[in-house]
């Protein structure tokens, strides 16, 4: 089963070594998507939302919202950004980390493979 939960958050940045509007400083409002992948259980569930949701709130949104994003990542680009986030839910069964910096514009992570 693939289990995900989306959340947005509010950040600043500018991309370093770029032509064009994105080398100014300018924000977002990201949205991200979080999926993991875990088998049926016994009890109905694969994986909890509630669950998904503290551990990706405590360890990336509340780092992520209303920062400075170069202050975190030398080169905060949406491609960066989902490979931070990965990181730091490594723990999880994670399948996918998806990163919208507009809503027609997004990144796909699944890991180094």
């Amino acid at each position: 089963m693939l289990v995900s939960r989306e959340f947005e958050f509010d950040a600043a940045h500018k991309l370093i070594n770029y032509r064009g509007k994105c080398e100014k400083l300018h924000g977002h409002r990201w949205k991200v998507r979080v999926t993991v992948k875990a088998p049926l259980k016994e009890d109905g569930l694969s994986f909890d939302f509630i669950k998904l949701k503290e551990i990706v709130e405590e360890k990336v949104i509340k780092k992520l919202d209303h920062s400075y994003l170069n202050e975190l990542l030398p080169q905060p680009s949406t491609e960066n950004i989902a490979i931070w986030i990965w990181e730091k839910l490594k723990k999880l069964p994670l399948y996918e980390v998806k990163v919208w910096e507009s809503p027609a514009t997004s990144v796909t992570y699944r890991g180094s493979e």
